[in-house]
């Protein structure tokens, strides 16, 4: 996978589907394969993405089989509350709860975020210049006091501001994600993985600016196709939402910027004042 290309994140998982599949059948043995694959709960798009491996995997081994065909199903990524993620962010210890506000302020991915060096963060700017992996786009994108207060609680004794292993940060995060869920008694927490803040990023850029172009700018794809998804998945989140209001006014043009930052619309001036409003 190296010598094609793949980047280390898009071999890991792979990696992993094999040594879990390893545990339970002889992985030299084809037919012993397929029966294991077609009883595991594994989803669809996994089995199909682990076949195309295994199949070479086995011409590495001089052999060849009868490849089982998996069609994935068509189905919409979770998108938690915001609440939740920033319940999660606020249990979880320093460091990961950084790289977690770091991931729901960007939406880089997971090895994006490991490339990190301390460099690549403007203190003075409030910026973040993200070097890119899987062929996307490099970006410079805006990040909060909060998050920069974080960053400065850090000790800078290495030139990358979170570690290379991403199996050993995604086990920590797991970790302390579930000890979150069952003290928190919500399991819906258990679904968030670092990609689900990517997911979330996205869906809420396009709530708040209806720009898909901006969306794919802060998310760092190539195609457009790519990011039309997020089209769906805010229609899909915001779908059930009721017709109830947050409304505020601003008086000057810093209060404006304030409630535009916090996802607020503008709708109307009247008296000096204008007024604007956002979703419960």
């Amino acid at each position: 996978m190296k010598k094609n290309g793949l980047q280390e994140t898009t071999i890991l998982p792979r990696l992993r589907n094999f040594r879990n599949l390893a545990k339970i059948c002889n992985i030299t043995n084809p037919e012993e394969v397929k029966l294991t694959l077609a009883n595991l709960t594994w989803k669809n798009r996994t089995k199909k993405q682990f076949v195309s491996d295994y199949t070479q995997f086995l011409k590495f081994l001089k052999k060849t089989w009868k490849p089982p065909q998996y069609t994935p199903e068509e189905t919409l990524p979770f998108i938690p509350m915001e609440t939740e993620i920033d319940q999660l962010i606020a249990s979880c210890g320093n460091k990961t709860a950084t790289l977690l506000q770091l991931l729901k302020e960007t939406g880089m991915r997971i090895g994006e975020a490991t490339k990190l060096l301390w460099i690549h963060i403007g203190f003075q700017q409030k910026t973040v210049n993200i070097t890119p992996e899987k062929g996307s786009n490099p970006r410079i994108l805006p990040i909060s006091d909060k998050l920069i207060a974080m960053l400065n609680t850090f000790t800078r004794n290495k030139e990358h501001i979170f570690i290379q292993d991403i199996d050993n940060l995604r086990t920590t995060f797991t970790n302390q994600r579930n000890e979150v869920a069952q003290k928190l008694h919500n399991e819906r927490l258990k679904q968030i993985s670092f990609k689900t803040f990517r997911h979330w990023k996205g869906t809420m850029e396009y709530h708040k600016t209806k720009d898909i172009l901006h969306v794919k700018y802060v998310l760092g794809h190539k195609r457009i196709e790519s990011t039309m998804v997020y089209i769906n998945l805010e229609q899909a989140t915001f779908l059930a939402n009721t017709d109830e209001w947050t409304c505020k006014t601003a008086k000057t043009v810093e209060e404006s910027i304030q409630l535009i930052e916090a996802g607020f619309q503008l709708v109307d001036t009247m008296d000096n004042l204008k007024i604007y409003k956002k979703r419960k």
